[in-house]
């Protein structure tokens, strides 16, 4: 669209992974693969939770909760990346970068909310064990959640909503294999200034505040855990605990370098991009089960029921 001088984009063209069909057509195969590992991975680990009532626990309630949202973001990136592998044109419309914009935004702080939740989980569970049944009950689990989620809608829908206020001239070419917001901001004509405050204050305020949280209740936990004079109680507590800090690393290790660095469009920034959105969906699945032997007892106990006929 043209208006006098000024040229609006109405539609994003996205970088290639590799001009070469025959690398397309592999990269194709590996990404689909990893794709429907995601997607069983975290069905499956949803299915066990619900199926085995040795698994109705907060705990696991909001790993359940981990696994969908690991499914979900999942699906808002990797289709896309396997519809542009096959096509000829990398194009994504104006309307369709902005809503995957929106979901990846909250889908990452709605997880940032809910590994800090979980962090507080095992605290109580730790910390306070006789307490914790009464300060984790049903009603206060269902609205850590659900305050996790609305603050992750609430912030993708800001962030998006300053970003789309922001005019786009050209060139329109996103130097990344999906729409994120900070190379799509570089690609803005006007003043970034309120887009780039707001992301700096969501980082300082979301970011840094589940942070604290999350490093107070582990501080706690590893303090209560030291002091058990019982080896094989200590062992628990930090085999339970360690599966959630490995994903807790991994998570915040990607994303705030991601987020909270200039973007300079580098090949390290498309590998950080690869390995939050891609990779890591994949691996925590796969974190919680092989470390955790409530879930592999669940699962072998899942196998071994036979199914019931019913006529």
């Amino acid at each position: 669209m043209e208006v006098g001088n000024i040229t609006s984009v109405t539609a994003f063209v996205l970088l290639r992974l590799s001009n070469n069909p025959q690398i397309q057509a592999l990269l194709f195969v590996l990404f689909l693969g990893i794709y429907l590992l995601t997607l069983t991975g975290n069905l499956l680990m949803l299915l066990v939770i619900r199926a085995d009532s040795h698994l109705h626990t907060p705990m696991y309630f909001f790993l359940s909760h981990l696994s969908f949202l690991d499914a979900f973001y999942s699906s808002i990136i990797v289709p896309n990346l396997l519809e542009n592998l096959l096509s000829k044109w990398k194009t994504i419309s104006f309307f369709q970068c902005f809503t995957q914009i929106s979901l990846v935004i909250t889908s990452g702080a709605t997880e940032a909310c809910l590994l800090s939740v979980m962090a507080y989980d095992r605290f109580q569970a730790v910390c306070h064990p006789l307490l914790y049944m009464v300060a984790m009950n049903r009603k206060v689990c269902t609205g850590l959640v659900g305050a996790s989620w609305a603050v992750g809608i609430g912030t993708g829908l800001v962030n998006t909503f300053l970003l789309a206020q922001q005019h786009f001239c050209g060139p329109n070419l996103i130097r990344s294999f999906s729409c994120e917001l900070p190379p799509v901001l570089l690609l803005a004509c006007s003043d970034p200034y309120v887009s780039i405050a707001c992301i700096l204050t969501t980082m300082a305020v979301l970011g840094l505040g589940t942070l604290v949280l999350l490093l107070g209740s582990y501080t706690r936990i590893i303090m209560t855990a030291l002091r058990i004079n019982s080896a094989k109680g200590r062992s628990k507590i930090f085999s339970t605990c360690s599966s959630h800090f490995l994903v807790v690393t991994i998570f915040y290790g990607s994303g705030v370098f991601r987020y909270m660095t200039p973007a300079s469009n580098s090949a390290l920034e498309q590998v950080l991009s690869m390995q939050y959105s891609v990779v890591t969906p994949l691996l925590n699945p796969f974190i919680y089960s092989l470390k955790n032997q409530e879930v592999t007892a669940a699962l072998r106990r899942m196998l071994a029921r036979k199914p019931r006929l019913t006529f």
